[in-house]
């Protein structure tokens, strides 16, 4: 319910104790701090139990009837003076974490009829569903490691011992790739900080961030050059290989290697070991995705994958069936997704999925002209805190005619709502981990029922979302049909428990709710395997292996190989007790020393007369944090490391224990202008910084 791990637990409400359950089949036991937090945040006095509206610089609780009718009153009348675009939705992380959200969310949007949609996909995986948009047919159409079977997996960009996994929902990572390396298995890890991850590797190979695409391209050049290259049974319905082949030809070891960091003689190696392995699997995260090459980088992870026959093979890189499919569940409405079918106001960003990226949500807000957004709705999101330049956004939002936040907090974001509009949480709702078990290493299901009643003033996600749709359109707002009218009220009765029912009686697995609660630690439902071509969304079946989006970038790419690395660089990092910005409300999470630590190589920080301990400014183009240094030898030279999701010090913010240990803000440094060129994700990597000695 709080993160990708989809872990067992064993709940006593009574002591608010919360362990990890040994007998849930898929996590075995597994549990992490911030499960054993999840009453910290259900329990907190700061949590926001009624709705409540701004009054002058204070806020104040009313009736859910009269917040629902402020609300469709006010963003009705936006769209009907403005137009529909000028109201604007954004979703937060936390909104894939509940399965009612997820149900509601597509009816809410179709609702309101707004183009102006954001959420934290574009600064996170945009770029992985991308690949998957243009080679497989279907944006939802991950692959996913079988790091169960695998003997050889190369990681990028990725810390799944910090994150517990992120698009390989995984309970347990750490004694998966314990089991790896006992049965004579591989782990190798390729990233610019030696991460938790690292450090368990059998191999680590530090990369200036930002340059995976070229190593990729290195590494398939010595695959083709030497004939190493084999589809396996993926031949007969795939096609591009030899464009894939001449594209590689111009980026061999020797060319790519400075710029990388990495040894031409080590990417040859790298390339001999995982084609020669009896299954590998390459997999890349959120250090892949958040750079200059995002889109390249995911295309060439899953060609890597194929050309060597480890692509929808045991072992290797294979798609779930889950037993609840929103993937079946899009393809039956015909949206498996699209790209660039319209482009932003203000910069000619391309939508995805009909989203436009959040790094031009400020610019669509503060610049004037037809098509401004004028009015937001943001649902379990802190934009300010999670996307870049939050310090411009936050400005931004001050400019709105009105705003709508449904969340838990007043946080750096919601306090500019003109309305807060409080969900259930945690125990207080029924779970069932409808996205995740989608990107699980094993197939597996398991449903809990809610075990305590909410507070009386909060709503499910699910009724807030349709209430709050049905009001704007009973208000002239939104987009208009009976049909779609019949839709929201027949949804709102049913209800989201009927909804999945429904989905798991019609899934591959021809499951119920009804058995789910017979197995209340959950029921396991075998390892992945093989399912192409019959899984593909394309509609001749086929894998496009080189789509020309990512040939056409390749130019891009080539022109950053003359590039000389000047000063500093700044990535960001996961911790295991920190979740995006949304649990540092919690004093076990926060305690002890602070979290918020610029890491520094000691060459770079002796360079500059910085030393352990103290504090540092910290500048880029947008803005300036001061921060106390750690250094460590585990970054490559040049980098600089912060931690993202902290920055707790802006006034109206209603968090007590965060504003004790407030940090600085990540994306008060990172820069909205520094974006993915191809598919308009976010680049936090590789952001120019200057570090001074305070």
């Amino acid at each position: 319910m709080l993160c990708e791990a989809v872990c067992g637990l064993t709940v006593d409400v009574e002591t608010r104790s919360v362990r990890g359950d040994p007998d849930d089949p898929f996590s075995r036991g597994h549990i992490c701090p911030k499960a054993a937090a999840i009453f910290d945040v259900q329990d907190d006095a700061d949590r926001i139990r009624e709705p409540q509206r701004r009054e002058g610089d204070a806020f104040r609780a009313i009736s859910w009837k009269a917040a629902l009718e402020q609300a469709g009153a006010r963003i009705a009348e936006v769209q009907r003076k403005y137009g529909r675009n000028a109201v604007g939705v954004y979703l937060g992380n936390p909104s894939v974490h509940s399965y009612a959200a997820l149900l509601a969310t597509p009816l809410f949007n179709r609702a309101m009829g707004t183009r102006s949609r954001f959420s934290a996909t574009s600064v996170d995986q945009l770029p992985a569903m991308l690949a998957s948009l243009e080679m497989f047919g279907h944006q939802l159409l991950l692959p996913i490691p079988d790091v169960d079977r695998t003997s050889f997996f190369l990681m990028l960009g990725a810390n799944p011992l910090a994150s517990n996994g992120s698009l390989m929902t995984a309970g347990g990572i750490s004694r998966r790739l314990d089991e790896l390396k006992k049965r004579g298995g591989e782990l190798v890890v390729v990233d610019p900080r030696r991460t938790e991850t690292a450090q368990e590797a059998t191999r680590y190979l530090p990369i200036r961030p930002g340059t995976d695409a070229l190593l990729l391209l290195a590494m398939l050049h010595v695959l083709f050059a030497e004939q190493r290259v084999g589809l396996g049974h993926l031949k007969p319905f795939t096609d591009g290989l030899p464009l894939l082949q001449e594209a590689a030809q111009r980026f061999p070891p020797e060319r790519v290697a400075a710029r990388t960091g990495i040894g031409a003689n080590e990417i040859r190696k790298l390339a001999r070991d995982f084609a020669a392995a009896p299954s590998a699997v390459a997999y890349g995260r959120v250090g892949t995705c958040t750079q200059a090459f995002g889109g390249l980088t995911s295309w060439l992870i899953v060609a890597l994958n194929a050309v060597t026959g480890n692509l929808d093979r045991e072992g290797g890189f294979l798609f779930t069936t889950p037993a609840a499919d929103l993937i079946d569940l899009a393809s039956r409405t015909r949206d498996r997704g699209h790209f660039g079918v319209w482009k932003s106001r203000v910069r000619g960003l391309p939508e995805f999925g009909g989203e436009l990226p959040a790094a031009t949500l400020a610019e669509e807000i503060d610049t004037e002209g037809d098509g401004r957004i004028r009015a937001l709705v943001t649902f379990a999101g802190n934009p300010v805190l999670s996307t870049p330049n939050g310090a411009r956004l936050d400005r931004a939002l001050s400019k709105l005619d009105f705003m709508v936040s449904i969340d838990l907090y007043r946080n750096e974001t919601t306090r500019h709502a003109n309305l807060i509009l409080p969900t259930s949480f945690g125990f207080e709702r029924d779970h069932y981990d409808l996205a995740f078990y989608a990107l699980a290493v094993r197939n597996a299901a398991r449903y809990a029922r809610p075990l305590v009643r909410p507070p009386r003033g909060v709503r499910g996600d699910f009724e807030v979302l349709l209430d709050l749709a049905m009001s704007v359109r009973r208000h002239g707002g939104g987009k208009r049909g009976r049909g779609l009218g019949l839709t929201l009220r027949a949804s709102r009765l049913l209800g989201a428990r009927r909804v999945l029912d429904l989905m798991l009686r019609f899934g591959p697995h021809r499951l119920s709710l009804r058995k789910l609660l017979k197995n209340p630690h959950g029921i396991d439902l075998g390892p992945l395997r093989p399912q192409l071509p019959g899984r593909l969304g394309t509609r001749d079946k086929r894998i496009a292996l080189a789509p020309k989006l990512f040939l056409d970038d390749l130019g891009r790419l080539e022109a950053s190989l003359s590039e000389k690395p000047n000063g500093l660089v700044l990535i960001g990092r996961r911790a295991l007790r920190s979740n995006n910005s949304w649990m540092h409300n919690s004093h076990r999470l926060v305690k002890g020393p602070p979290g918020c630590v610029l890491y520094m190589h000691p060459e770079d920080a002796a360079a500059r007369g910085v030393v352990a301990g103290g504090n540092a400014t910290v500048e880029s183009r947008v803005g300036k944090v001061e921060v106390p240094v750690a250094l460590t030898d585990d970054l490559f030279r040049g980098v600089v490391s912060l931690p993202h999701g902290w920055g707790h010090a802006r006034e109206g913010a209603a968090l007590s224990v965060a504003r004790a240990h407030p940090g600085a803000s990540l994306n008060d440094l990172t820069d909205e202008q520094a974006i993915d060129a191809l598919s308009g994700n976010a680049a936090f990597s590789g952001i120019p910084v200057t570090v001074r000695k305070v």
